[in-house]
């Protein structure tokens, strides 16, 4: 039986961190994956045709693009979590990847597949967890380039995740389960947040979960990611404030 460390570190270096790529073609079945796409350190993690602009339109672009550096400063550190955790090393991706033969959760598939973000300038991220068996976390930024940007990307997400509610999950040495797609409150952090979780209640990987977050902090999306034994609103929240803090972007929204 693989452990939950592997499991997680097999998801998250699959791109789940749930960005649009552009794809020509609806996905297979859960027996035929799409091919294998190394995640870089810079992800989430290219693009091509943006999606559609949203109704909500915020204000002008940055002065200058952020940098690697200047986004490495606004993510959680250790001295921010509970006594416990470590900092993981980024894995490469070993092949997991989501399918599904319902012509509505193309999009959700291509998210979870993709390697980058449509217009992400520039994405930083670190992976904590507190030992073998969790909790598991993940933040990524990523720089936009301008607001309007990020509150596509964001609304684009919204619209995958209500659309698809059942898809296969397949981790390479793991196996192949059915998992559901829910969306879930999430924590009131920066603007437009919204949070999935996918489950899987039977087959080899039964019990497998993890919960996705997405807000928008003026040009810069924060992405989080959680196992099933984390708390998602304590961690968002602080990594909403300090990147707030520390890039001078909105503080607050809806």
């Amino acid at each position: 039986m693989v452990n939950k460390r592997s499991l997680f570190s097999s998801a998250l270096a699959a791109g789940l961190a749930l960005v649009l790529v552009a794809c020509s073609g609806d996905s297979d079945d859960a027996g035929s994956p799409a091919p294998s796409t190394s995640t870089s350190s810079t992800p989430p993690p290219s693009s091509t045709p943006a999606p559609s602009t949203p109704a909500s339109t915020p204000s002008a672009p940055v002065a200058k693009p952020r940098t690697a550096a200047e986004l490495t400063k606004a993510l959680l550190a250790l001295a921010d979590l509970p006594p416990g955790f470590q900092i993981e090393p980024n894995e490469e991706d070993d092949g997991t990847r989501l399918t599904s033969k319902d012509p509505k959760c193309a999009s959700l598939v291509r998210l979870f597949n993709a390697k980058t973000a449509p217009g992400s300038k520039t994405e930083v991220m670190r992976v904590f967890s507190g030992g073998q068996e969790g909790p598991f976390i993940q933040e990524s930024l990523d720089a936009m380039g301008t607001p309007a940007a990020a509150t596509t990307l964001l609304a684009t997400t919204r619209k995958a995740i209500e659309s698809c509610r059942k898809a296969s999950i397949t981790i390479p040495g793991a196996g192949t389960s059915p998992v559901s797609v829910t969306e879930v409150a999430p924590p009131k952090a920066g603007t437009s947040p919204v949070a999935a979780r996918f489950a899987a209640a039977s087959g080899p990987l039964e019990g497998f979960e993890i919960t996705f977050v997405f807000a928008g902090l003026g040009d810069v999306v924060l992405s989080m990611a959680f196992d099933s034994s984390a708390d998602i609103e304590e961690p968002t929240s602080d990594a909403a404030a300090k990147a707030t803090k520390v890039l001078g972007t909105a503080k607050t929204g809806t």
